[in-house]
């Protein structure tokens, strides 16, 4: 099996800060849904993203943040097992990001190298 990485991307349409509830009913949402695919076996690793971070330019421009310029945000990824794209791109059905208008889900496959 290869490891194939989805990203989360959306857009940032609402800054509003969901309340304790609303936050701990998408994060049961989210763990359901990646409970399903550790099910399956298929479950390698996974991780959000905060939203500190500076962003560096190839002409050595720093600023704050990441995405300074833009309105995409990469919410997080997770890590999983398949035998080929097809396959990881059949298990982000469901996932929690397609509920929201702008959500999308990036799935490429993981190069390993040798060092």
């Amino acid at each position: 099996m290869n490891e194939f990485m989805m990203i989360f991307r959306t857009e940032d349409a609402d800054n509003k800060a969901p309340t304790p509830e609303e936050m701990q009913e998408v994060m049961q949402i989210w763990q359901d849904w990646i409970g399903g695919i550790a099910a399956q076996g298929k479950f390698v690793a996974t991780n959000a993203l905060g939203t500190q971070g500076k962003t560096v330019t190839s002409d050595g421009v720093i600023t704050d943040g990441p995405y300074a310029e833009l309105k995409e945000i990469v919410g997080g990824y997770i890590i999983v097992k398949a035998n080929d794209l097809d396959e990881a791109f059949k298990l982000s059905e469901g996932c929690p990001i397609l509920s929201l208008p702008t959500g999308r889900v990036e799935v490429r496959d993981v190069m390993v190298f040798d060092m």
